[in-house]
């Protein structure tokens, strides 16, 4: 068993133009979809991501607001589940509410530990 991180990419636009109802009607799809995850042992953590931040660049000489990315690719949230290899967690995310709202992209990377590199 390993884990791996899903980032998620896109949707926010979408998502922003929805009433406050319909906003709260599909985080409790993603409340859902995390809980049955966490019941089948497969949820290790997740969360979504504050939309500004920071970029430090070169050691600290450039530190800027940001992230600066197009929409569709900024990164919005992260989630970490356990899985037995990268076939399995690929087939996890196909159901991810992110692809309801025009989410473009869940990028998956498994998490190794640093004595494997």
């Amino acid at each position: 068993m390993s884990n791996f991180l899903y980032l998620f990419r896109g949707g926010d636009e979408s998502f922003n133009k929805l009433s406050q109802e319909e906003k709260q009607a599909h985080m409790e799809v993603w409340g859902k979809w995390m809980g049955e995850l966490h019941e089948k042992g497969k949820l290790v953590d997740g969360l979504p991501l504050a939309p500004d931040g920071r970029v430090v660049e070169n050691r600290g000489e450039v530190i800027t607001n940001g992230p600066y990315a197009e929409g569709a690719e900024l990164v919005g949230g992260y989630l970490i589940v356990s899985a037995d290899n990268l076939d399995e967690a690929t087939e996890i995310s196909k159901s991810c509410p992110i692809f309801d709202y025009e989410g473009s992209v869940v990028e998956i990377r498994e998490i190794v530990d640093m004595e494997d590199h």
